[in-house]
């Protein structure tokens, strides 16, 4: 059947000259899928082959758009064509030279094949319009005739071919009947454009269009049902190669409406403007075999560049065809194109920034991603575990690694391959962990990626630091139900073993005295004179265990009447204790603050009274801020390095670490031992002053 063209039809005894007529619709399908290949399993590239493939597909494609270009032909349709084919020729040969130099694959080639074709068919329409308006050059048939076949094996392979290879798993039987389907069809139609180059069979239009159809129904399909890791991409593709195919419909019959015919190039157009953001949605979101892209300005300005091309030829051959002026038409392309730059810029870098860097491109999205997992953790793994995992797909990481400061509290996402990048995480000014993060293989963390890493590092301290204190809180619980099952424990024991035994010996005593009184009354007086003495030791003896737990002096006149008893009751044992505790702050403290910081006080003179071999000891408090500190300094023997810590000073650190404070035990450069405790006035504030490290220098632990 006659091909549907644009323009006079031909002489067929003349030397021909070919233009775009039967012209097939080639916007070209993302040849990129999802699937991601191990570097161990992916062939090496060419990329010496790649330059030669781009050098050749721009030097063509800008030839003979310089000879479109200067042959001074009319505005037509098939100039749009042409445009197609030098926006092909460009892209498509960058492309494809890009996929072959990282990995020798068929999907490369096939675009390699595409930008080459759009590049010959340039050339051919280039020098087909130039030898048209210049008849003293050479009649090259073979050349015009590349306009008319040298798209067409790149152009069918990209949207029947292609979408079949672009998979991570092995193809099963239905999927390799689809591909040998889609070979024999670009074949077939390869073949009839060579042999008679200006003719359309119906049936093998259709038969394309029947093809393309199931190729597009086909990778829906996986978009839906598919592993999830190929999914996102897909249903673009699917989209372009539904769109392609139905294009080729008008085609398919020679009484096509000149309106229908003229449509054909505007949907060239239209799908050269869907296809790169599907080229950068499957390539760059998705790693397509471990090819990564780096898109930066360049990008945003080459598909500017590219959509504005469009624009300016669609009005003008839209406003020539209307007004039949080309100096109106000209205004009128140059018009729409001032209008639609600033829109098509600023949508163009939104949407490279998301597809590069994912969610980097936009902070705040990334942080509130981050931050969700604040609230949605279940326990302390799974906090530390979801802002890894949330810090890595937002910024696209290969790996992230959570490490708290102490308590092993640490998580991770992803395995590292590459060099880490670490962050020390701080939160109130306090150290709370370090951030380990690995780009993925052939990436490097650029500058926006590491800016955002900045930005949102100290959501994952604040994380680190609920964790942190979430541990804090179980172990306190921990002490805190250790330390009254230990009072009980006491009470228990004293009762009965002490005072339990007592009151049997007080209960015989009387009923021996009543049973003396009447024949020997000055027995029974006695005896009764020694149950009082003892009664008395006894009452004295439960005021001491009472004490022992909790002195009332420090509930009823504060923590410095409470160490100034403390240091009286020592003193009569023979050790000396000097208080030093005027500030005023400590007679208003909070009762836990004050039973801490009394409690370490009285481990700390205890030690120092029974391993120090001295004769006393200062006991020095202070409110500085929202900070209490407690020294006690003696000046006996000091520490010897193998000296284990006891239950004194675990008793000492785990009232400080109750509330938020640290205790360090350590050696005076004088001689003798210092105790020095930290404690935050408000229990459960964090004490902002360093803890120094534990068993650090010459410091040692004083045993109770």
């Amino acid at each position: 059947m006659p091909a549907a063209r644009v323009g006079p039809a031909l002489d067929v005894d003349a030397p021909v000259r070919f233009t775009r007529a039967g012209a097939y619709p080639r916007a070209h399908p993302s040849p990129y899928g999802d699937a991601m290949a191990t570097p161990a399993t992916r062939p090496g590239g060419r990329p010496r082959t790649a330059v030669a493939l781009v050098l050749v597909a721009w030097v063509l494609t800008l030839a003979g758009a310089l000879l479109l270009v200067t042959a001074g032909v009319p505005v037509t349709p098939d100039l749009l064509f042409s445009a197609v084919d030098a926006m092909v020729g460009l892209v498509y040969g960058t492309v494809g030279a890009v996929l072959v130099a990282r990995r020798a694959h068929p999907v490369g080639w096939l675009v390699s094949v595409t930008g080459l074709g759009g590049a010959l068919a340039t050339v051919g329409g280039g020098w087909g319009a130039y030898s048209s308006t210049h008849p003293t050059l050479p009649a090259l048939p073979g050349v015009e005739s590349l306009v008319s076949w040298a798209w067409v094996p790149g152009t069918l392979a990209l949207f029947l071919v292609v979408p079949w290879l672009v998979r991570e798993t092995r193809a099963g039987a239905w999927a390799r009947s689809g591909l040998g389907l889609g070979i024999a069809t670009t074949v077939g139609f390869t073949l009839q454009r060579l042999l008679l180059p200006m003719s359309d069979n119906t049936a093998t239009v259709l038969l394309t269009v029947a093809v393309g159809l199931l190729t597009a129904a086909a990778t829906w399909w996986r978009r839906v049902r598919g592993p999830a890791a190929e999914r996102p991409g897909l249903g673009l593709l699917a989209l372009g190669v539904a769109l392609m195919a139905v294009s080729f419909l008008p085609l398919a019959f020679a009484d096509t409406p000149f309106e229908i015919v003229l449509a054909v190039p505007l949907v060239h157009l239209a799908c050269q403007a869907l296809f790169p953001v599907a080229l950068l949605t499957t390539v760059l979101r998705n790693r397509l075999w471990g090819i990564d892209l780096a898109v930066s300005r360049a990008s945003v300005a080459a598909l500017l560049t590219l959509g504005l091309a469009l624009v300016y030829a669609a009005v003008l051959v839209a406003a020539g065809a209307l007004v039949g002026s080309s100096a109106v038409a000209q205004v009128l392309a140059t018009v729409g194109v001032a209008v639609a730059v600033q829109p098509v810029h600023g949508w163009l870098g939104r949407r490279v920034r998301v597809l590069v860097y994912g969610e980097a491109a936009t902070p705040g999205r990334a942080a509130l991603r981050v931050g969700r997992q604040l609230s949605a953790a279940a326990d302390t793994d799974d906090l530390l575990r979801g802002l890894a995992g949330a810090l890595g797909e937002a910024l696209r990481l290969e790996s992230v690694a959570v490490h708290g400061v102490r308590d092993g509290l640490s998580a991770s996402w992803g395995v590292p391959t590459s060099d880490p990048v670490e962050r020390a995480l701080e939160h109130g000014g306090q150290p709370v962990g370090t951030l380990t993060v690995t780009a993925r293989p052939g990436e490097r963390l650029d500058a926006r990626t590491t800016d955002a890493l900045d930005h949102l590092s100290p959501v994952v301290a604040a994380g680190v630091a609920l964790a942190l204190g979430t541990a804090d809180l179980v172990r306190a619980r921990d002490a805190a139900t250790r330390a009254r099952l230990a009072e009980r424990t006491l009470i228990r024991r004293e009762l009965h073993d002490g005072i339990g035994p007592w009151l049997t010996g007080l209960r015989l005593g009387l009923q021996g005295a009543r049973n003396t009184l009447d024949r020997d009354p000055a027995a029974a007086a006695a005896v009764l004179d020694a149950l009082g003495a003892e009664v008395a030791q006894r009452v004295e003896d439960v005021r001491l265990l009472s004490r022992s737990l909790l002195p009332p002096v420090l509930d009823e006149q504060g923590l410095r009447a409470a160490l100034d008893d403390l240091a009286r009751r020592t003193a009569a044992s023979g050790f000396g204790v000097h208080v030093e505790a005027d500030d005023p702050a400590l007679d208003v403290l909070d009762a836990r603050v004050a039973a801490a910081a009394y409690g370490i006080a009285g481990e700390a003179v205890t030690n120092a009274s029974r391993h120090s071999g001295g004769a006393g000891c200062v006991v020095t408090v202070a409110v500085d801020g929202s900070l209490l500190t407690l020294t006690c300094d003696d000046r006996g023997r000091g520490l010897s390095s193998d000296r284990i810590a006891g239950v004194g000073t675990r008793s000492m650190r785990e009232r400080a670490d109750e509330l938020g404070g640290h205790v360090l035990v350590e050696g005076r450069p004088g001689g003798g031992t210092r105790v020095r405790a930290v404690l935050p006035l408000v229990p459960g504030a964090t004490a902002h002053e360093p803890a120094p490290p534990r068993g650090a220098g010459t410091t040692a632990e004083v045993p109770a």
